[in-house]
């Protein structure tokens, strides 16, 4: 493609190498990129509490699209500027459905204040037994129906013993497109968010505030929480590490996250 008027990128498994940090190669192409005016947007699964660790290094200071495009952040600001929610009602009906999808299933949610870390919320709400893959010991435990008392910018679910693939499918056989399910790791825990609401709805926003289109994007990820943004892109770029429907569905395949595979593909234009 052109020279990209627009980037986006992953954060784990794509900007981030193995060990979670930005290497010096990455981090330099991407202040290159900023210095040359191309806006660089992080567009990630996580909440807008965990980017400031991701941002500060990057000296990024725009917008970062969180929650899996629930949550739209100004990074400068420490502002949420947008977000997309569950409500209770259907928070309970999802439950409902994934009692007999995903037996002994475990929720948590994800909410969203109005800035990165806000006092008068509970940002993080789990279950007894809900079982995180990245072992991170984060999350206020509750009872399910605290769990599911509030709006949530996502409901996870986790299962002991199946793989995120099994759990996304069994999933889908019973929600069907009154949401939308999606993953970002393979070890037994999906993301569920409201209908619509993928990478690619929060970047397009983000597009739309630069008047830049699709097709002058070039978007990098792992995942398939990302295969919404790659496919929207005009080149979207998949990590060598990425899981097999990203490479399949990638424009381009580049590098693995520790091999800097993002700064690899930027360095043809910065």
């Amino acid at each position: 493609m052109d020279r990209p008027q627009l980037i986006a990128s992953d954060v784990d498994g794509t900007l981030l190498d193995p060990a979670e940090r930005l290497s010096p190669r990455t981090a330099a192409v991407v202040h290159q990129v900023a210095e040359e005016g191309v806006p660089f947007i992080l567009v990630t699964g996580r909440p807008a509490r965990w980017i400031a660790p991701v941002a500060g290094p990057a000296r990024l200071e725009g917008y970062a699209v969180c929650a899996n495009g629930a949550v739209l952040y100004d990074i400068a600001a420490d502002r949420v500027l947008n977000v997309h929610g569950l409500e209770p009602v259907v928070l309970h009906d999802i439950a409902d459905a994934l009692a007999d999808a995903l037996p002994g299933c475990r929720l948590a949610a994800e909410r969203a204040g109005r800035s990165a870390i806000d006092k008068d919320l509970r940002p993080f709400v789990i279950e007894p037994d809900y079982h995180s893959p990245w072992g991170d010991g984060e999350g206020s435990t509750a009872p399910r129906a605290e769990v599911l008392g509030h709006t949530a910018v996502k409901l996870l679910v986790s299962v002991r013993g199946m793989t995120s693939d099994e759990m996304a499918d069994a999933a889908r056989t019973v929600l069907r497109d009154a949401v939308d399910i999606t993953f970002s790791t393979g070890a037994g825990l999906i993301e569920i968010s409201a209908p619509g609401i993928t990478k690619a709805a929060g970047l397009a926003e983000v597009a739309g505030k630069f008047s830049v289109s699709a097709e002058r994007t070039i978007a990098f990820g792992d995942m398939p929480n990302d295969l919404a943004m790659l496919r929207w892109a005009g080149h979207g770029v998949a990590m060598a590490n990425a899981h097999p429907a990203v490479l399949e569905a990638a424009d381009e395949i580049t590098a693995p996250n520790s091999e800097d595979g993002v700064a690899q593909v930027l360095e043809r234009w910065f």
